[in-house]
């Protein structure tokens, strides 16, 4: 009887360590199939950590200083940037070069945005797959001035801020809304007589790969 009895605990005992193993080995199998992550995240998180490439398009509308000229238009640009992740905060830096048909005329003036930049950070909260984020930093830019005939064009710089929403859609890629407001500081113009600055801001839709 008792040889009987260590005989069933050692078969319960062999029997628990194969269906631990088993286990073990499907949920191992279960991570490997999730998103990719990174190590302060939870395992199967969506992942925003890593560097990106994107274009944009959207519309611009802004005012020139000492001047009655609101120039606006279409706007449209390459974006790349780097993310860094920690559980749902995302922080990261990115970049933008923009050409834009932002102009108006009034009276003898016109005033138009050739093309502008800006380099930021940003920062912003990750539900999952969506990113709510605020941004800000250095913009730069060119004003051009004519007149009777002449043409004058200065280059300035300035600071932006902003806010938008990206949304995942995919593994490598994104999809995001934004608005940003744009100072570029003032230059003296020969053909106005004036300091002639431009403030303006951008609405625009973007998607971006994620490498």
């Amino acid at each position: 009887m008792n040889r009987f009895l260590v005989g069933a605990a050692a078969a319960a005992g062999l029997g628990a360590a194969a269906l631990g193993s088993v286990s073990a080995q499907a949920a191992d199998l279960g991570y490997g199939r999730g998103a990719p992550y990174t190590v302060s995240q939870p395992l199967n998180a969506y992942s925003w950590a890593g560097p990106y490439l994107g274009g944009t398009l959207g519309y611009e509308w802004g005012t020139v200083g000492n001047n009655p000229t609101k120039p606006s238009g279409l706007t449209g640009g390459l974006t790349a940037g780097y993310n860094w992740q920690n559980g749902p905060w995302v922080f990261g830096a990115e970049g933008d070069i923009n050409l834009t048909g932002a102009n108006d005329t009034f009276a003898p003036w016109k005033f138009s945005n050739p093309w502008f930049g800006t380099l930021r950070g940003r920062a912003g909260y990750a539900f999952n797959n969506i990113l709510f984020y605020g941004t800000g930093g250095l913009a730069f830019g060119g004003l051009r001035a004519e007149t009777f005939g002449l043409s004058e064009s200065h280059t300035t710089v300035g600071w932006t801020l902003g806010a938008g929403t990206e949304f995942g859609l995919a593994q490598n890629w994104t999809a995001k809304i934004e608005y940003l407001y744009v100072d570029l500081d003032s230059s003296n113009f020969v053909i106005t007589g004036a300091k002639n600055d431009y403030r303006f801001g951008i609405v625009r839709a973007g998607i971006n790969f994620h490498f």
